[in-house]
């Protein structure tokens, strides 16, 4: 009698399939085991085996048509058997192809097994491999037995051959590991006043202001040099990042724009410069404020930034200390930092990040040397800044970093 073939699931979440190529035609005799065609699946090209023997006497669906699972794609049979009543009993879908051949030459598709597929073919009566699985093998030399299949019931396909790798013995035994026994726990901690301000306030400049970001690379040689020859008369221990602030508020002077604050319907161009120096204390971060940096010395900066940053950890700054600042600087370098990018301090256009400076290979005049070489990252508010001013604004600060003579007059 005859059986109907249908389109089989041949994953968990295929809906339909297409018919790559047909392997046997109308009036072959087929056997089980036989490949009567590829099907292409939401996931792979897969082969369509037969488990049917007698002749193919109806196929359902042209290659490269696709068909519904559980549609009827083959019929296979005994030679010159009448399978209309099967056919209408099991019609088509819309999507197959109408056949105009006589009945015994009409398509259809053959049932196939949807049992899972097995992981080892050692218990099979028979090895089930496809025809080309079977000639990659012989060329490779690989044992078939030895190959866990993952076609239907455990066939062995083309790739199970071509990624299998024989074992290797080994030595080397199992490890039992201990089993270790351990406890979840945690703390909440309740969000301070001030990190409620710094999220609220961040939030606020990081999802409504525009952010840009530049950045450039700075030798900071002639700063170290610079700053022991300054450390031998200072009365005041001076740091990197003092020279820092110097430099950038002299920067900020020969370019203005960059000391702008948005206002929402008007840009202030700040005539004075006050620099905000990021500290870090223990309820989150504060911008203790050093006002008209542009016209203090560099000893003069260092002694009231360390007061500052005293106070701040003490928690007695006091207001005038931590408003007012039109241009902010983060340094993270003395953690170790490389480079970072920092959110804007609102109403200010601009933030520097600065990064640690480290010894690093430059070529000078087409000679390698070594350096120490400090990346900074500029971060602009587009509203107000532009990326031709943010740039100016880098490139003088570079100059003046590395000619940091140009900071004595």
């Amino acid at each position: 009698m005859a059986e109907v073939i249908r389109m089989p699931k041949m994953s968990d979440t295929m809906t339909e399939g297409v018919i790559v190529a047909w392997h046997k035609k109308v009036g072959d005799d087929v056997k089980s085991g036989d490949i009567l065609a590829e099907v292409e699946t939401d996931k792979a090209t897969m082969e369509l085996e037969n488990y049917v023997k007698g002749t193919l006497l109806h196929i359902g669906i042209e290659a490269g048509q696709s068909v519904p699972v559980d549609a009827v794609i083959a019929i296979v049979g005994a030679k010159g058997e009448d399978v209309s009543a099967l056919l209408n009993a099991a019609p088509t879908t819309s999507t197959l192809a109408a056949s105009s051949a006589p009945v015994a030459e009409t398509t259809s598709t053959p049932e196939i097994s949807t049992s899972k597929p097995q992981t080892s073919n050692a218990t099979d009566s028979r090895l089930k491999a496809s025809p080309l699985a079977k000639k990659i093998a012989e060329e490779k030399g690989v044992d078939l037995s030895k190959i866990p299949g993952s076609g239907d019931n455990g066939r062995i396909v083309k790739k199970d051959v071509e990624s299998y790798t024989p074992a290797t013995s080994s030595s080397k035994t199992s490890v039992s590991l201990p089993a270790i026994v351990g406890s979840e726990s945690y703390d909440d901690v309740t969000v301070t006043q001030m990190r409620k301000a710094i999220a609220r306030r961040l939030s606020e400049s990081k999802n409504g202001a525009p952010h840009f970001y530049l950045t450039m690379s700075i030798n900071m040689n002639k700063v170290i040099e610079a700053r022991k020859v300054m450390n031998e008369i200072s009365p005041v221990k001076i740091s990197v990042n003092d020279i820092i602030i110097k430099a950038v508020a002299a920067s900020l002077r020969a370019n203005p724009k960059a000391n702008s604050s948005w206002l929402g319907d008007k840009i202030r161009m700040n005539h004075h410069i006050h620099i905000g120096v990021a500290v870090a204390i223990e309820d989150g971060l504060i911008v203790p404020v050093v006002k008209f940096a542009d016209n203090k010395t560099i000893s003069h900066i260092s002694a009231e930034v360390k007061e500052l940053a005293d106070k701040a950890k003490n928690k007695k700054l006091q207001p005038t200390e931590f408003e007012g600042s039109t241009f902010t600087i983060s340094n993270l370098g003395m953690f170790g930092i490389d480079q970072f990018t920092a959110i804007i301090n609102p109403p200010e256009s601009c933030i520097l990040a600065v990064g640690a400076a480290k010894e690093t290979v430059v070529v000078e005049n087409g000679q390698m040397k070594v350096a120490n070489v400090m990346k900074v990252t500029l971060s602009c508010d587009h509203r107000s800044v532009d990326g031709a001013v943010g740039s100016a604004f880098l490139q003088t600060l570079k100059d003046m970093l590395e000619n940091p003579v140009r900071l004595l007059v």
